[in-house]
């Protein structure tokens, strides 16, 4: 494939494991998710995965995260990525935006669901919007390189705006790449869509195909 080098900025989500949180909602739910987060810690991860199963179960998006990301690892259960992807589209859904950057890397790469690059590019656009640094980045990168979608440096530049936004350390080498490619009225189109963005209500591509 030629995308590979946005997969390689994409598949970040196995290193998102390192951030268990203890947040919670209810009580008796947080219970069982405080549970597996310290299962995990203690690299006890046949309990983290029977704790955050039943968290995820009565709807902790943060369980169903991190439960997900188990069932990718095979760490406490067999690999297996159709749960993966199920129990990562049940947090991105919720809203939980590293789920959101996860599900899209998961469409990116077909694994545990049909390939689906139009899905991809809309989870990471729901979580670059939300504040996900790394999917705002792996979008102007995809944009400005056009693969695996059509090179458009407009989107590029508003995609790198953002995730300078969130201090991505790599946002201001390529805004000044795409600056030197962009013709002034390109780069006021990139600044008025960034604009935009911060006023818009953000949609998120559930159900699919919607």
């Amino acid at each position: 494939m030629r995308y590979s080098s946005c997969r390689a900025r994409a598949a970040h989500w196995v290193i998102l494991f390192m951030g268990l949180t203890l947040s919670c909602s209810t009580l008796p739910v947080s219970a069982d998710y405080e549970d597996g987060v310290n299962a995990a810690f203690a690299g006890d991860f046949d309990t983290a995965f029977r704790e955050f199963s039943l968290a995820a179960q009565q709807g902790l998006d943060l369980a169903q995260y991190n439960l997900a990301i188990l069932y990718f690892t095979g760490q406490g259960v067999d690999q297996d990525y159709d749960q993966a992807f199920r129990w990562t589209e049940a947090a991105a859904v919720q809203g939980h935006i590293n789920a959101q950057a996860n599900l899209a890397s998961l469409y990116l790469e077909g694994t545990g669901v049909v390939q689906d690059v139009d899905q991809a590019i809309s989870w990471f656009s729901a979580a670059g919007r939300s504040g996900h640094a790394s999917s705002a980045i792996t979008l102007a990168a995809m944009y400005r390189d056009g693969e695996p979608i059509e090179q458009d440096f407009v989107q590029a530049h508003a995609w790198a705006q953002v995730a300078q936004r969130e201090a991505h350390p790599g946002a201001e080498e390529v805004l000044i790449s795409l600056e030197a490619r962009l013709s002034k009225e390109q780069l006021r189109s990139a600044r008025r869509l960034f604009a935009r963005w911060q006023i818009e209500p953000l949609n998120l591509p559930w159900p699919p195909g919607q």
